[in-house]
This record gives C-alpha cells, structure tokens and sequence, in this order.
C-alpha cells in the first residue's frame, strides 16, 4: 500500500485534537485508521494503585514511543497491528490489544504526537490544534470527571503540577513543526473542511 499518508494531529490536552479526529473518521469510514498515542502509555504493573497515581503522565518517558514508531511504521507498510489499550481508571496498560488494520489514511493523534523527530519523519501532514489555556482546563476538567471518575480536585491537582508545566516545555515547542496550525480545534469548520478535502484530494487519487 504505497499511497498510505500519515496524518499527526498534536496540541495541548482539551485544545480540540479528538473532535477533529472524530470528524475525519465519521467524513472517511474504513478509508482512515486512528491511533491514538495515549494507548501507548507505559505498563506500570510492577507499581501500586497509589503509586501510579502519582506519576507524570505528560511527560515523554510516560509513553512506550518506541513501540508506537513500529507499529506506525507497520501500518505505514501496510500491515496490520495489535495496538495496546490503556484504562485510564486505573492508570495502567491493561493485557488486551486492539487489531488494528491499516487503510489509505492514518491519524495519529496525541499530545505529544511531534515530540520525537523519529515519528514526525513518518509523517505526510502534521496538524496542530491551539486553543487558550483556560478553554482547554475547562474542557479537562469536564473530560477527566465525567468520562475517567476523577475528582475536581484531583484533576486541579494534575493540571497545576503536571499538565500546565509540561505542555509548556514538551507540547507546545513542537507547534513550529506543523504545517498547519489549527486555532479553536473542532469549532473551525473552516480548518476543518479544509484537512477534509486534502484527505479526499488524497483518496481520489491526485497527490500522484
């Protein structure tokens, strides 16, 4: 499968990456494969409930990247992988894998999706997806206490100790290697239907 194009989709958490992503796959169906780098958060089995609770999440040793640059690159080659899968209640890897196939059109999407120059060269596009910081922990919050079981407090916590000073020096860096920067995320449908028709321009067949 040699047209298979990578697309990155990077930006600060809350900032709007999965709104996009779901769009592309609801636009394109079985013509666009996601990964999402979260899956490839490290096991921690070997540590205590407590103790996982108190890493940091948003640094760049908490993902296993080296697997996620096979298992790009696998795709990219037109085979299919068994893609880890991350419980986010209970802070760990858990041992089920998701097969996922490849298709024309790859989405990766993370936070840190640019970090690592050797994932950035797989890349055919790379987007990254902006929005204020105060939208962004408001969105969080509602996320990580409705859909993960958190306490307000605790994602507070998280977000001043970890997540705010992370992105600073980890994420948004890497906005300089997008070729397009999207500002609002999901909400600019402008942005959005441009990437659209760069996928379908993709699909029929006119990059050659």
């Amino acid at each position: 499968m040699k047209d298979i194009i990578v697309i990155g989709i990077a930006g600060g958490t809350g900032s709007g990456k999965t709104t996009i992503t779901r769009k592309l796959k609801e636009r394109f169906g079985k013509d666009l494969t996601v990964i999402y780098y979260d899956n490839y958060y490290r096991a921690r089995h070997d540590l205590t409930f407590d103790e996982r609770t108190r890493l940091n999440y948003d640094h760049p040793d908490a993902f296993d990247t080296e697997l996620l640059i096979h298992d790009l690159a696998t795709l990219k080659e037109g085979q299919l992988i068994e893609c880890p899968v991350y419980d986010y209640t209970i802070y760990d890897r858990t041992n089920d894998t998701i097969t996922i196939h490849p298709s024309r059109v790859i989405v990766l999407e993370g936070i840190l999706t640019f970090h690592e120059k050797r994932l950035r060269d797989l890349m055919d596009i790379k987007l990254f997806v902006d929005a204020d910081a105060d939208v962004r922990i408001l969105r969080r919050i509602r996320r990580d206490v409705i859909e993960r079981g958190r306490t307000l407090d605790s994602v507070i916590n998280q977000y001043l100790t970890t997540v705010k000073p992370m992105h600073e020096a980890f994420v948004e860096p890497t906005k300089r290697y997008a070729d397009v920067i999207i500002p609002e995320g999901g909400m600019n449908q402008v942005a959005v239907d441009m990437v659209i028709n760069r996928v379908q321009f993709h699909l029929d067949g006119k990059d050659s």
